[in-house]
């Protein structure tokens, strides 16, 4: 059967799903801006108390709303397929990564049973765009323009060069970058992905037809490795983290304290234990290190003139009052390392060079995320909580901090009530755009979070059921302000024990209560594994067998 196309579909019974959803026919319709960073850690913007300069942020920040307990799906795509579907990844078809793992949910691209923000936005109107990293399939039925987008630029693939298309891994093909339907090849000199994603956002808004209201998803690639970043950036911060590691979590924790992020009973949770004491090292070796976060600094402040581009052009033309901009990570701090791709690249330049290709590892990764311990991958803290901003001057009233529990998958039904758009409960595929032949009935899975349009009203969220994770055996539940995770066990290939925290009391995680509270960690188990079952979980020890 082919894949959606939005050039092959019409919508059969279309409704709005959520009974507290209403049509907004009388306002015009608001622009939207969702924007996410790649690999950034919680505490790595200045409003979530980074020294990183990020003035445009920091201004949606001030003249908008932040969310401090806001959650993504720990990695890149599982997040994205989850946010683009308001669907937990596995009914999306991303349960884990982009290969097939032989089930349908582990299928590694987005199926025929969801639909995007921008198919769901397109038939209600609106100009849909796409600037960035898209990871949710490579397969040409599941590019952006059959996913409802009107144009795109940029990388299909996970990760690669800033600043041209080079294989990173041994037998592969190097990483895609695409302008629309086309396979993209930039200039030999001048190019840096960070600003072209930005410029691109910019220019698909200008050529709209300024009448119909735009959807922009930018889905920058910055900060996730390779350490890619242009000079004049990387002096800014060269020098500065010279403090160390244990330094700048302390100095993090305290601005976070005190800007309102974090509520005293949040503890600075212990060093990562496969991070050295900073003192320790060699003159050499800090000078590496400060060098490897200079050029993270500067990815992130770079990401944040090109959001400012865009935020520019918006008051220019008088836009920005009716414009709702919401900005969020895809997971955690990278703890990852490059050394094994670099040995294959054979790189030898500096770090931040278009001939290096280095990441900053546990010991930056444990700073980006405080006061949180774990990194990108796990459910822990650490892995899934995402700095979240929302900026829309015609309902959010700015600098409020906000602690209601949210997910990514509250993202498509915030859009839905915002828009008065409808969210499809059938598609009737056809074979192709020409032949009016009905082929089959596709029944879309309702959407799974609820919208966050009273948080921005700031209003109470109601939220009837749990929240969910389950990434490569790591499992968490969020049922108030209690949470149930557990670590996979790689070396034994099993799933961990359960470990339950006091969110209001200890959002670090340091001090596990599952065997004082066995009731309440036995109810959460059951409540995990009866949503497991429901939306396609399989478990990793079964998916390691295979």
């Amino acid at each position: 059967m082919n894949q959606l196309s939005f050039l092959s579909f019409c919508i059969a019974g279309a409704h709005i799903f959520s009974s507290h959803i209403s049509a907004r026919k009388s306002e015009a319709k608001p622009n939207i801006i969702l924007i996410l960073a790649d690999d950034m850690g919680y505490s790595d913007i200045g409003c979530f108390g980074s020294e990183i300069k990020t003035p445009s942020l920091d201004r949606l920040a001030q003249e908008g709303l932040r969310m401090t307990q806001f959650y993504n799906a720990s990695r890149s795509c599982p997040t994205r397929a989850s946010l683009l579907t308001g669907l937990y990844q596995h009914q999306a078809g991303i349960g884990d990564m982009v290969s097939n793992l032989g089930y349908p949910s582990y299928q590694g691209y987005l199926n025929d049973k969801c639909v995007t923000i921008a198919e769901v936005l397109k038939m209600n109107g609106y100009r849909t765009f796409m600037s960035g990293k898209w990871h949710v399939g490579g397969q040409p039925e599941v590019h952006p323009l059959r996913r409802g987008f009107d144009r795109y630029f940029g990388l299909i693939d996970g990760a690669g060069s800033y600043f041209k298309p080079i294989a990173y891994r041994p037998n592969m093909k190097p990483v895609r970058w695409m302008l629309d339907d086309k396979d993209f090849f930039p200039p030999d000199t001048g190019f840096y992905m960070t600003d072209a994603i930005g410029d691109y956002a910019l220019s698909f808004i200008k050529e709209r037809d300024k009448n119909e209201p735009f959807f922009l998803y930018m889905a920058f690639t910055a900060p996730h490795w390779p350490l890619h970043a242009l000079p004049e950036d990387i002096e800014k911060y060269r020098g500065k983290y010279m403090m160390g590691w244990d330094k700048l979590r302390e100095e993090r924790y305290n601005r976070m304290l005190s800007m309102g992020i974090i509520d005293p009973s949040v503890k600075l949770s212990p060093r990562d234990v496969r991070v050295p004491v900073w003192d320790t090292l060699p003159e050499a070796t800090k000078k590496m290190w400060d060098l490897r976060m200079a050029v993270y600094a500067a990815m992130i402040d770079r990401l944040d003139q090109n959001i400012g581009k865009v935020v520019s052009y918006l008051e220019k033309t008088g836009e920005i009052e009716n414009t709702l901009i919401i900005f969020l990570a895809d997971n955690g701090g990278c703890h990852e390392s490059t050394r094994s791709q670099a040995e294959f690249l054979k790189v030898k330049g500096e770090t931040g060079t278009p001939d290096s290709f280095d990441a900053y590892e546990y010991p930056w990764a444990n700073a980006s995320n405080t006061p949180f311990r774990m990194f990108k991958h796990w459910v822990h803290e650490g892995g899934i909580a995402t700095p979240f901003i929302a900026f829309y001057p015609k309902m959010i009233k700015g600098g409020r901090i906000d602690s209601h529990t949210a997910h990514i998958i509250d993202i498509m039904p915030t859009f839905i009530e915002l828009t008065g758009a409808n969210y499809p409960d059938r598609i009737v595929d056809l074979a192709d755009a020409g032949n009016p032949r009905i082929i089959n009935e596709i029944e879309i899975i309702p959407m799974e979070g609820i919208s966050l349009v009273p948080v921005f009203k700031d209003k109470k969220l109601r939220r009837k059921s749990p929240l969910f994770w389950e990434h490569e055996g790591n499992r968490a539940v969020r049922d108030g302000d209690w949470k149930l995770v557990s670590l996979y066990d790689n070396s034994a290939r099993k799933s961990g024990m359960w470990e339950l925290y006091d969110m209001k009391n200890d959002r670090a995680e340091l001090n596990d209560l599952s065997e004082k509270y066995p009731r309440k960690k036995s109810e959460m188990i059951d409540a995990y594994e009866k949503w497991a079952t429901r939306v396609g979980v399989v478990p990793k020890e079964r998916i390691d067998k295979r």
